[in-house]
């Protein structure tokens, strides 16, 4: 349910983390697995207050030395199209 999602979301914001709303998801950059492990635990702790279940799907990409990515990955492809995307 979108109230759920937007519980989460307010956690993600605070966090002052780099993140990205998709319709199917929300992708979270850090510089390291532990902070942003750090607020996918802090989502954990607030929904399971009132959820019986909590169901999600983890996708980790670390690469040593890169960060900005979110913004720089849609830009490569860009580029290359020579055009704007909805992003």
């Amino acid at each position: 349910k979108s109230a759920f999602v937007a519980r989460v979301l307010d956690i993600v914001d605070k966090s002052g983390l780099p993140y990205q709303l998709t319709p199917m998801g929300t992708i979270i950059e850090g510089e390291t697995v532990a902070e942003v492990m750090a607020v996918i635990n802090q989502a954990y702790e607030e929904l399971q207050k009132d959820c019986g279940r909590v169901y999600s799907s983890i996708k980790i990409d670390w690469r040593e030395g890169k960060s900005g990515r979110l913004g720089n990955k849609v830009e490569a492809v860009e580029e290359k199209l020579g055009r704007k995307l909805n992003s």
